[in-house]
């Protein structure tokens, strides 16, 4: 194996164990800021050592080992954090003069581990926005170059957010464990939002030239997954997941050749990945085989409505309806009632749609949001009413800020023009 080959191949180790080395280090050292930066050394390490030694047969206790000891020497020449070292309660001393075990996995509670790095990038104390960048590091093992890119900011800005992000949780004494009981929900709820968000961003991208961004939905799938294997008993995890793959499915089919969007109703559904699918149905029958389904299981019971149809035709809106009525209930919200009038004008006609439409044309929240307008001129289009109807889908194109969007929208509004 060449030089340049082994640092693929340590570069790739890295990445699946990065999360993992994470976890179990701020579980010792208890900073997640510090326990980046030793799993970070250790992989310096690694690429002075594996291309002469080769890679070892355990790389992630190889790895694991080198930052603890790290670790180790970090608490010895910093003696201001002599006494948290104290404070830790667990000796690294003891470490040290333990003789390495690489042949066993890494720790025996690394899962739990994981969970609790979950749970603490994605604290409430953070903003939305940094939970995000957060994550997408320290678990998704993204780059900051990587997450800039993903959400088309630049680079520094995210740089500063997931600095400012681990300072805050350093400063705000976040304890890494997984909170219990009603906070435990609560905070669950925030990392499936964090996920969904992720996962959304990659699903119909807000900016930029491409509608997708599918790495974005496959990190939050592989999160996901992960936390479901970590939460089994937690039906709105197994929802979220099963709501991630069964709308990943969809991917290959949304975008045309040039780029395009594809909507739903006009997709190739020969394209549809039938896996994911699979999967995605077998996750939302465990959810629904759990009790505290929520929201995440009703819109994975949505999305599998879709992908149980072969065609188009043969989907079933009022089942969809329905779904979206006990939604809606359940979380009420503008977006909620959006996309309830959808399927209510698909079960019911483009009249009973806009019934639901028109008394939350003037929300705040949906002010500036695209989809208002393009679905409003996609009722008035249903109805006739075609010069009302191109008024929306021009002012739908001066609010999104997807480029590919806008030219669909643009096009849906030229069709509009009576004919010279």
């Amino acid at each position: 194996m060449t030089q340049r080959e082994t640092h693929r191949a340590i570069e790739a180790v890295f990445r699946i164990e990065q999360a993992k080395l994470i976890a179990g280090l701020t579980r010792i050292v208890r900073d997640v800021g510090l326990a980046e930066e030793l799993a970070q050394d250790s992989l310096i390490v690694a690429l002075n050592h594996w291309p002469e030694s080769g890679v070892p047969r355990n790389p992630g206790a190889w790895l694991m080992q080198t930052a603890k000891r790290r670790a180790i020497d970090y608490f010895r020449r910093n003696k201001m954090a002599a006494r948290k070292l104290d404070e830790l309660g667990y000796d690294l001393r003891e470490i040290e003069s333990t003789a390495p075990d690489l042949d066993t996995p890494l720790d025996d509670d690394v899962g739990d581990d994981l969970l609790k790095l979950i749970f603490t990038s994605c604290h409430p104390v953070l903003s939305a926005e940094a939970r995000v960048a957060l994550t997408l590091r320290l678990l998704g093992g993204l780059t900051t170059d990587e997450i800039a890119r993903a959400f088309l900011a630049a680079e520094p800005t995210i740089a500063q957010r997931i600095v400012r992000a681990k300072k805050s949780l350093a400063e705000a004494g976040m304890p890494f464990e997984v909170p219990r009981a009603e906070e435990r929900a609560a905070r669950m709820a925030s990392v499936l939002e964090v996920l969904y968000l992720i996962f959304n961003e990659g699903y119909s991208a807000t900016a930029g030239d491409d509608w997708t961004r599918p790495q974005l939905c496959e990190e939050a799938m592989r999160l996901g997954r992960i936390l479901a294997g970590l939460a089994p008993a937690d039906a709105e995890v197994h929802g979220l997941v099963a709501l991630m793959e069964i709308q990943a499915s969809r991917l290959r089919a949304r975008t045309g050749a040039n780029g395009e969007p594809v909507l739903l109703l006009e997709q190739n559904r020969a394209l549809w990945d039938q896996m994911l699918i699979r999967r995605g149905l077998a996750a939302l029958q465990k959810a629904e085989s759990l009790t505290g389904a929520g929201p995440y299981v009703l819109q994975a019971a949505i999305a599998a409505c879709h992908a149980r149809a072969r065609r188009a035709d043969e989907t079933d809106w009022r089942r969809i309806s329905a779904l979206y009525d006990m939604l809606a209930e359940l979380t009420p919200s503008p977006v909620v009632e959006l996309n309830r009038a959808v399927a209510h004008s698909m079960a019911f006609g483009a009249g009973a749609g806009l019934a639901i439409l028109d008394p939350i044309a003037d929300d705040p929240a949906l002010r500036n949001y695209h989809l208002l307008p393009s679905v409003r001129g996609d009722f008035l289009v249903k109805l006739g009413r075609l010069a009302e109807a191109r008024v929306e889908f021009e002012r739908a194109a001066g609010l999104t800020r997807n480029e590919r969007e806008r030219v669909l929208l643009l096009d849906r509004a030229a069709a509009c023009q009576p004919a010279a």
